[in-house]
């Protein structure tokens, strides 16, 4: 971790809004400057910072657009729900039905009245693409595989992916099945994020089943050791599409290339976003969450003051080399008074750049303080009366 604690934190009144701003300070002249993002052949992409969430390139994100069998990254999620909650187990033996059987488009070859282990269909969904792996599962999860597309729009509506609409577990084509890119790279971070133990399984280059042995279609975890994942899609027309992430460095970039022209260029379509990102930008945590930043005067309460700091973790993505020209504020209330409960939102963390924000936080409680008994809120009440009578509101200080 670099060093957090050299970056200029001034304590402002948060109840002051029409403060002159300070002068933004002079750029750093000695940092090439960022080329312009590369301009790729797919009717839409995206690239995003995993930890901060910041946008790197992107042209028509929230273009509709068919996901093809990217359409499985939520089929995935909607299982490894279905695992963490208990419903159904690794291990289950699920009975393969006929119209899983006849499921077109890329299999992992399963037969009728076959028992096969919910591991080895989610390998064959995952690594091959099996569109029979897809409708097994979900007709063991929910029953039907209508019924397991209602789950995945609600999962989808959980998630904030509110351009997005699910008819089938697999990418097969229909009017009202359709995604964005924003979306895609939404669910990509929701499954790397939320079932870290079940995402290694993106990365497996081969998967055997039934004496046949598949190989994973994304070609990138042949050419790059930092790519770990996700998914590929094609449908005549979807085009060729991929959601990727890759991991330099301790730096997570996903993408998204939807409506690319071939296999290959979808390939190196996303090869070329990712290589920009990693070259051009760096993400640094510059706070933990619960990392005390300062501590606050608490007026009537059992103890003189409280710690602040973050309640999330703070990260930010910015050009690199530039790390030594951040500037942070905690920005807060002018007066804190018992009771207080931990996690109490007080102000606000701010980031910029070049007198530019680039992130924030809220500045909450690290503990909670309950009122004094009687004499104590009552002297402490004296005190600020009497303080009122010659204080400035607008007074600024700075955190010891």
């Amino acid at each position: 971790m670099k060093k957090i604690l050299a970056i200029l934190l001034s304590l402002a009144s948060w109840s002051v809004v029409a403060q002159a701003p300070a002068p933004a300070p002079a750029p750093n002249t000695s940092a090439p400057p960022i080329p312009a993002a590369p301009q790729l052949g797919a009717n839409s992409y995206l690239l995003v910072d995993f930890n901060s969430g910041r946008v790197l390139v992107e042209h028509n994100p929230d273009m509709r657009v068919e996901p093809a069998s990217i359409t499985k990254l939520m089929t995935a999620y909607a299982v490894f729900h279905g695992l963490a909650e208990g419903k159904i187990r690794l291990e289950d033996p699920v009975n393969v039905s006929e119209r899983a059987w006849r499921t077109g488009g890329s299999r992992m070859f399963i037969e009728p009245n076959m028992q096969v282990t919910v591991e080895d269909l989610i390998h064959g969904m995952v690594i091959q693409s099996g569109n029979d792996a897809s409708v097994a599962l979900a007709e063991h999860l929910a029953g039907s595989e209508e019924a397991f597309a209602g789950l995945m729009n609600h999962y989808a509506q959980l998630l904030g992916m509110h351009d997005t609409h699910f008819m089938n577990a697999t990418g097969l084509p229909d009017p009202e099945h359709y995604t964005t890119a924003r979306d895609v790279v939404t669910l990509s971070i929701a499954t790397i994020r939320d079932f870290p133990d079940y995402y290694p399984w993106y990365s497996e280059k081969e998967f055997t089943f039934n004496n046949i042995r598949q190989h994973n279609r994304n070609t990138l975890l042949w050419r790059d050791p930092a790519i770990d994942g996700l998914k590929t899609g094609h449908t005549e027309s979807a085009g060729y599409c991929l959601a990727a992430s890759a991991k330099r460095d301790g730096m997570r970039l996903l993408s998204a290339v939807m409506g690319s022209a071939s296999e290959s260029s979808r390939a190196s379509e996303t090869q070329t976003l990712l290589n920009y990102g990693f070259r051009f930008y760096e993400t640094v945590q510059l706070y933990q969450a619960g990392q005390e930043l300062t501590r606050t005067r608490v007026w009537k309460g059992v103890v003189p003051e409280v710690a602040l700091g973050p309640g999330q973790e703070l990260f930010v993505t910015i050009p690199s080399g530039r790390y030594d020209d951040l500037e942070a504020q905690v920005k807060m209330q002018s007066q804190l008074t018992a009771p207080l409960d931990a996690g109490t939102k007080v102000g606000q963390i701010i980031v910029k750049l070049d007198g530019e924000e680039v992130a924030s936080r809220d500045l909450i409680t690290l503990a909670g303080v309950e009122q004094a008994g009687f004499f104590g809120s009552a002297w402490d009440g004296l005190q600020l009366w009497f303080d009122g009578m010659f204080d400035d509101d607008e007074s600024e200080t700075k955190p010891e």
